[in-house]
């Protein structure tokens, strides 16, 4: 199957059944290649869910090598909303054909991403008709609270993880995005990680997990 983004694919191993997918969305200037890391231990404990990690739709405008979701080189509130409302349309699509791909609704589905693919997760989660099985971000933040707020539907449970000493996208984010998931009255769990810095330690990467299995029911 050849979906709308180029996309790394785990499938599940001895042909088992695909009952699940978790969809993983990288960072900014990464690719579907580095945060398909996480599969290489996930996969031995979901045994039946099939991992789909998609390169960005655009080449990263601060580092060729990487992707984007959405264009950070301007330091403009406005066109970084602008520029992630573009992306979602191209997600939602890419999601409607793995679902299709797979026969999966959107409550065998988990999204999951870090920094900038948190950000998307958390916005398609919220914004989608139909609930997902749930939402897993690390080091992000809610890109928009006031375009967000008018836009939820679908109010996924969602779980955020993030590094204490995180100086690119700061803590302080993970508080603020607390603070307005409750008032929104969306179910969401978080977790601090001491002396972790931008990125997905050994430790969040094991708590995300169990987090998963419970969702997935496993």
């Amino acid at each position: 199957m050849s979906f709308c983004l180029n996309t790394k694919t785990v499938e599940p191993e001895d042909s088992n059944k695909i009952a699940s997918a978790i969809i993983l969305f990288h960072g900014y200037g990464g690719s579907g290649e580095d945060i398909g890391m996480l599969t290489l231990n996930w996969k031995r404990f979901l045994p039946n869910t099939v991992f789909l990690c998609p390169d960005g739709h655009e080449t990263c405008s601060l580092n060729s090598n990487g992707f984007q979701w959405f264009d950070l080189s301007k330091d403009d509130p406005n066109y970084i909303l602008e520029q992630s409302l573009k992306a979602e349309l191209i997600i939602q699509k890419y999601i409607k054909e793995v679902k299709e791909f797979y026969k999966l609704s959107n409550s065998q589905i988990c999204l999951s991403g870090f920094s900038q693919g948190c950000m998307v997760s958390i916005n398609i989660g919220l914004t989608s008709k139909e609930k997902f099985s749930c939402i897993v971000g690390f080091s992000g933040k809610i890109i928009n609270k006031d375009n967000l707020s008018k836009r939820i539907y679908s109010k996924t449970k969602i779980f955020l993880l993030h590094g204490d000493v995180d100086t690119v996208v700061p803590v302080t984010n993970l508080l603020e995005a607390k603070d307005f998931l409750i008032r929104e009255k969306i179910e969401v769990h978080t977790k601090i990680l001491n002396n972790c810095d931008h990125h997905i330690s050994i430790e969040a990467s094991s708590i995300a997990l169990d987090y998963i299995k419970k969702n997935f029911n496993i």
